[in-house]
């Protein structure tokens, strides 16, 4: 087998239906060669990054190498738990000598996912890295590309894909429960965004902002600000940045709502319904602001027929914004959610449960057996596959597509209007100005290589 030959979650999943267990799995990730002691550095240990550094630095196999952040609070933290690791302000740093490391975690702030992210992929390494995978739809291509070359495991961490309801709900769409699908909805009730105090305090959210601040505050103490933006553009220190998830709000570091939540709604149907690159993408809500996310939007996704699956719509609503069969009254009206409509019923999921609505067939109807096979969650996941060589659950192959998808929700939104996709060519062919959406210009110092 070559490197390039990488197993993606659908090529097990068919695998899994056809009766071949997860030991069957072809071994085939560069991650075979790796014993099954690993040492492993964390790029970034707050927050999510000391979930992730707390859940695998619990397996005894697991030695932590490095550790690294620009917020000298969570370093300090961390670095006391494992005296021994090699700590780090700038991850640019520690991948100038990266011998004796086995893999990369990465859990900074999403706008430097990918610059956290390649260096490992470029040298070889297996990467586990927070969602999004990316701040932009260009850098989601060059990262899953470089993974794909690489062929070492790679896993997003998105842990509610990991979940036993989440693969019951693909087990059911794809065994047909619903019969053929040509519409989702996903809702999520999180109206982060440009808002007013008002707006704000009805959204349950912990800021307010309409504009971007003019004067500059200190940084605290603890935190290098210029290594916390990284390759984003110099700007002043003001507390709707930081700390997160403030962050969230701003194009340039976290692209609101869609992209951070998208990368959990919007994973169940873009799984189950098998789905590609969106043909079109159109979006509405306010006006379109140059620098925050909005707060409510609307984005209507239209994909072409896959294999023997029909054309399908997928539409994600934010904030305020709902089905119109949840307005109605038509299904139970849940804050957020997942809609499938088939052409036998429907069916509807969260997080945690899932409903067939079916009328008068569910009196009739029988679960298909399982053949998604459950998950020891996603960082397991990624260390066995970093061990072993078996597929995870959301290997970049997967997590790129999906992280392009939800970015161009945004993209949509801030063209105001509708986009036409061309994924082999990476641009939008009905409105040249919007592809500036796409990418971005890093500051100087920081680049993509």
């Amino acid at each position: 087998m070559t490197k390039h030959n990488e197993v993606n979650r659908r090529t097990f999943n068919r695998a899994a239906a056809a009766g071949l267990g997860v030991i069957a799995a072809p071994r085939i990730l560069r991650g075979a060669q790796i014993s099954s002691r690993l040492s492993l550095a964390f790029i970034g240990v707050g927050g999510r990054g000391n979930s992730n550094l707390s859940t695998m630095a619990a397996d005894p196999n697991v030695r932590v190498a490095a550790l690294c952040d620009v917020d000298g609070q969570n370093l300090e933290r961390a670095a006391k738990r494992f005296p021994e690791a090699k700590t780090f302000r700038d991850f640019r740093k520690l991948y100038e000598d990266i011998k004796g490391i086995d893999g990369f975690v990465v859990s900074t702030t999403e706008h430097t996912h990918a610059y956290a992210t390649l260096p490992a992929l470029l040298q070889g390494k297996p990467v586990y890295c927070e969602k999004p995978l990316t701040q932009n739809v260009h850098e989601a291509r060059i990262v899953a590309d470089a993974a794909a070359r690489a062929g070492v495991a790679t896993q997003m961490g998105t842990q509610i894909h990991a979940t036993s309801n989440y693969h019951r709900v693909v087990e059911l769409v794809q065994g047909g429960a619903i019969g053929n699908i040509r519409e989702a909805h996903v809702w999520v009730a999180r109206a982060w965004g440009r808002q007013t105090a008002e707006e704000a305090k009805a959204n349950k959210d912990i800021v307010h902002v309409m504009e971007r601040p003019t004067e500059a505050m200190v940084p605290p103490d603890y935190l290098d600000w210029d290594l916390w933006l990284g390759p984003a553009q110099p700007r002043p220190y003001h507390e709707v940045y930081f700390p997160g998830p403030k962050w969230y709000r701003w194009w340039e570091f976290g692209n609101g709502t869609m992209s951070d939540l998208g990368s959990h709604w919007i994973d169940l149907p873009y799984w189950a319904l098998k789905l590609d690159a969106p043909l079109s993408i159109e979006a509405v809500g306010d006006p379109p602001h140059e620098e925050i996310a909005p707060a409510t939007m609307t984005a209507i996704y239209e994909y072409g027929p896959r294999g023997n699956l029909p054309a399908c719509s997928l539409t994600w609503y934010q904030g305020t914004h709902k089905p119109k069969i949840w307005r109605d009254g038509g299904i139970p009206q849940w804050n957020s959610g997942v809609l499938f409509v088939g052409e036998h019923g429907m069916l509807l999921s969260d997080y945690g449960k899932h409903m067939l609505l079916l009328g008068d067939k569910v009196k009739s109807f029988r679960r298909p057996d399982p053949f998604v096979p459950d998950s020891p969650g996603q960082q397991l996941e990624w260390l066995a596959a970093c061990r072993t060589g078996q597929p995870t659950g959301s290997p970049f192959s997967y997590a790129g597509p999906l992280s392009e998808a939800n970015h161009l929700g945004n993209v949509a939104y801030r063209a105001g209007g509708k986009i036409l996709w061309d994924t082999k060519n990476l641009r939008i062919t009905n409105n040249e100005p919007a592809n500036r959406f796409l990418t971005r210009q890093p500051k100087e110092g920081w680049k993509l290589a």
